[in-house]
């Protein structure tokens, strides 16, 4: 595991039973990318981290939900996600870190939500 300090560095929330995260982590490793990888089940992000990192990604809210996870079946948040507040699902999302999907990539300002190859390297290439 790579491990960059300070403020820029880039930070990967994960899930090692993920493939989607190991194949994120391999492609980081590979391109010499470093960065912190932080357990997203043990640590997720804090509410106030989650409303700076969703304002970064430009994306909708609902887009950082884990739609095919167990903890978003078993919440029934396929149904509850439409009456939430943003307020709500920012909430939910840092109660359980196996809500957000992931991997979560975290590089200053910039923000990816998943693993998409050339994503990471328009991003971090």
């Amino acid at each position: 595991m790579s491990r960059a300090s300070g403020a820029s560095a880039t930070r990967v929330y994960q899930y090692a039973g993920c493939s989607t995260c190991r194949k994120a982590l391999t492609w980081l490793k590979q391109h010499g990318v470093a960065y912190e990888s932080v357990p997203i089940v043990e640590a997720p992000p804090s509410k106030a981290e989650l409303k700076r990192v969703w304002k970064a990604s430009g994306l909708p809210l609902k887009k950082l939900f884990n739609t095919s996870g167990q903890s978003y079946r078993q919440g029934g948040f396929k149904d509850k996600l439409a009456d939430m507040s943003d307020d709500e699902c920012l909430a939910a999302l840092a109660a359980d870190g196996k809500l957000i999907k992931r991997p979560l990539l975290v590089a200053g300002d910039r923000v990816l939500v998943g693993f998409d190859p050339e994503a990471y390297a328009a991003t971090l290439g």
